[in-house]
């Protein structure tokens, strides 16, 4: 039986897991959401994820835009773990 909470398929795809991705690329909470929902459109939501993918990412361009580059560096707090 699979671990649906702790290693879910659409999560483990190609040699690491999205979250330790996200975490080693020290992406914050809306670019590290752009790459989550990315990941796994093709194997969960689908156009749902898609668009939510897209609602972060238009989230990060406007942070962009009214934000100084060293600001948006940062990206927000890195995603927490899960309680």
């Amino acid at each position: 039986m699979s671990d649906q909470v702790n290693y879910p398929k659409h999560y483990l795809k190609g040699r690491i897991e999205v979250h330790d991705f996200i975490l080693d690329q020290k992406f914050g909470w809306d670019a590290g959401h752009v790459v989550k929902y990315i990941s796994r459109y093709r194997d969960k939501g689908g156009l749902e994820d898609l668009l939510k993918a897209q609602w972060y990412l238009n989230s990060l361009i406007r942070r962009y835009k009214d934000e100084s580059e060293s600001a948006l560096l940062a990206d927000g707090p890195i995603c927490p773990a899960p309680k």
